[in-house]
């Protein structure tokens, strides 16, 4: 499969080859020779990243910014090691995760309890700090120079609290990270996308959730680019399904409350799956029944383990 896919407005999708094809996209937006880099992968799309400067021309020197949305590791876990070989860009990360990105000492044991140490080792490599004069935190408003082409910073918690969304104006799309869910080509029937909330463990916050995705609708974007994957339009009807999953999420959750602490996320995680069914029939999915399940099998076991975590915070 063609790892590097040019989208039109000088951004091109690179797979940042996380776990699978097609889960995870790097975007590479280029202006008059300079570039920028929304979201780092893992230490182990290094080689991607680099094949990809070399294949559209652009030497890594050329890359002024290397901008997250959040520091999970699927987005974020490679900075360090981008930046050894990107010598002149600038880190922009949420002030949250700023520190995070300088010491990720607290961030590695953070996801190693979420997903065990063998499994972190092997999928996101080793975390590489980043020298803290080469980070610009990423505040609310924040425009960013890419060679004339200005590129607009929105806070945007609700998947995280150390969230941001980015909007290029010669686009007029938003980079999303996880705020505008996930959107997996596979599911995708002829041109119509179709979109799945992400609860991640352990700042999932449903009301800012909601905000968010309003606050990105309001700009009237032309397009989303989500790193879960890659550029969707008809935005409208995807926020409208994303508000209208979000509740059924926090629905399932509440559900599941007044049961054995031990017994949520399975029965969470039932519930979720058998949503994921229902709408892939009602909305005629590319993938349907256990195909569907199969593909989102880790989001639903992450979202039920995000939705948990909601439930114990509310309390």
């Amino acid at each position: 499969m063609n790892e590097i896919e040019h989208i039109g407005a000088g951004i091109w999708a690179i797979d940042s080859g996380y776990l699978r094809p097609r889960m995870d996209a790097l975007h590479l937006i280029v202006q008059d020779g300079r570039a920028a880099l929304v979201e780092s992968g893992t230490t182990h799309s290094v080689p991607r990243v680099l094949a990809a400067l070399a294949e559209i021309g652009i030497a890594p020197e050329n890359v002024d910014w290397l901008l997250l949305t959040h520091v999970h590791l699927d987005h974020a876990g490679g900075a360090g090691a981008l930046l050894q070989v990107l010598p002149n860009a600038k880190l922009v990360v949420h002030p949250r995760g700023a520190r995070h990105m300088i010491e990720p000492a607290k961030l590695w044991a953070g996801t190693v309890a979420v997903y065990g140490e063998a499994f972190a080792r092997e999928a996101y490599g080793e975390l590489v700090p980043v020298a803290a004069e080469r980070v610009v935190e990423a505040v609310d408003g924040l425009m960013i120079d890419l060679a004339g082409r200005w590129i607009e910073v929105l806070d945007t918690p609700g998947h995280a609290r150390h969230h941001v969304c980015y909007f290029d104006t010669a686009s007029r799309g938003w980079f999303t990270g996880d705020a505008f869910g996930l959107s997996y080509r596979e599911v995708h029937a002829g041109g119509r996308a179709f979109v799945l909330p992400t609860t991640t463990p352990v700042q999932f916050e449903p009301a800012a959730m909601h905000a968010s995705i309003d606050k990105l609708m309001a700009r009237e974007p032309a397009c989303m680019f989500l790193t879960h994957y890659s550029r969707v339009t008809d935005v409208a009807r995807l926020a409208a399904d994303l508000h209208r999953l979000i509740d059924a999420f926090v629905e399932i959750a509440n559900a599941a409350g007044n049961v054995a602490e031990d017994m949520q996320v399975a029965l969470i995680r039932a519930a979720l799956e058998a949503l994921l069914r229902r709408e892939a029939a009602v909305q005629g999915w590319g993938l349907q029944g256990n195909e569907v399940v199969a593909l989102y099998a880790a989001d639903l076991e992450l979202n039920a383990q995000g939705l948990q975590v909601w439930l114990k915070n509310r309390a």
